[in-house]
């Protein structure tokens, strides 16, 4: 059994993005409270309320002088008080981690909730206070126990987590070892000769984002044409980041349905973004969700992946021979100077990576 998770648009009527609408509202009221109070206690007494001492006193001191409290379900505020313990305890044990700040509505609007939650025949789930709602995928037949509904673009999502019991796998793998060099040219090119192309989702719209954003940035704060503008650069972030994750989606999932084995590189992909000059090119790309598709993937249909140690040279190795030299960012074809072997840089590498994985 593995823990698989779904998420998938709603087609809600206007009542219940109303409704939907109102439980981010008091969420996000319940987060901010929740916050605020957190800090005025923290600068007398150094110390944390829990979220169950926060809740306590808000069902005592805010529920009973708001009474829209009271038109959502409870969980969404008990969870946006757990949420921000979460936030706080990561601020003050991990490093690098920002303070918490105060949520703004419109933006990653989300809530919570659990209870009587049903999955019914086809496209349709039970939600508490909620109602039956429709969305635009089938759902998988499982028992949910709790769902996070957010908001994206103006339109609104649905995602849970729900047990699979894993099968064999009806057919053989195709290839036992691949090797696979990611880049920014060709986002992958595997040990068998195969190359999957960048599709440069962000390359490709980078100049209807910057006439987008201009139109923001044009428009008066607070009006509705602003509303409308911010709502239209929002859809085209949303499709871009769609675009590239519909590539990686494709790619990993072959990669782990047809090899027994799969070896890619680590990257340090945060220390690749300090270069300024390809930091645009390689954020397009997608490198650290291509490692963590890749890894649940494989778990999923029972394939093995292998990660490189960072510092193998792969470029810089002859498929060939074994021959090491140095090699530039902008030679794109390795030629060996010991026996004269000659191929695509990140051919080359592919294979070196494959060869990695019998070492």
């Amino acid at each position: 059994m593995i823990m698989k998770s779904f998420k998938t648009k709603l087609k809600l009527n206007n009542k219940q993005k109303t409704l939907l609408a109102k439980h981010a509202g008091v969420a996000r009221h319940a987060y901010n409270w929740g916050l605020a109070t957190c800090i005025s206690e923290y600068e007398t007494t150094k110390k944390l309320k829990s979220a169950i001492t926060l809740h306590k006193r808000l069902v005592a001191e805010v529920k009973s002088e708001n009474p829209w409290y009271y038109e959502v379900s409870k969980c969404a505020p008990q969870q946006a008080l757990r949420d921000l313990e979460r936030v706080f305890k990561n601020f003050l044990t991990i490093k690098g981690r920002g303070f918490p700040k105060f949520k703004k509505k419109g933006k990653k609007d989300s809530f919570y909730l659990e209870g009587s939650i049903k999955i019914l025949k086809g496209n349709y789930i039970k939600l508490p206070r909620i109602g039956i709602v429709k969305t635009y995928e089938i759902l998988p037949s499982c028992r949910v126990k709790n769902v996070r509904i957010s908001k994206r673009a103006g339109n609104w999502y649905v995602s849970f987590k729900y047990d699979l019991e894993l099968t064999p796998l009806p057919h053989p793998k195709s290839r036992a070892v691949i090797g696979v060099d990611v880049g920014i040219n060709a986002l992958a090119t595997c040990s068998d000769g195969s190359k999957f192309a960048n599709v440069k989702a962000y390359r490709q719209a980078k100049k209807q984002l910057v006439r987008h954003q201009r139109a923001v940035s044009k428009k008066v704060i607070g009006s509705k044409n602003r509303r409308k503008a911010v709502k239209k650069l929002a859809k085209l972030h949303k499709k871009v980041a769609d675009i590239r994750a519909d590539a990686l989606h494709k790619i990993t999932t072959w990669l782990a349905k047809n090899h027994s084995t799969i070896v890619i590189e680590d990257l340090n992909v945060s220390g690749m973004l300090k270069n300024h000059k390809l930091a645009s090119a390689i954020a397009d790309c997608g490198f650290y969700d291509f490692k963590r598709q890749l890894t649940y993937k494989c778990e999923w249909l029972g394939s093995e992946l292998v990660i490189a140690d960072r510092f193998y040279p792969s470029s810089q190795i002859c498929s060939h021979c074994g021959h090491q030299q140095k090699m530039s960012l902008s030679m794109r074809t390795y030629e060996c100077g010991h026996c004269g072997f000659t191929a695509d840089r990140d051919l080359n590498a592919a294979v070196n990576l494959e060869n990695y994985a019998g070492q």
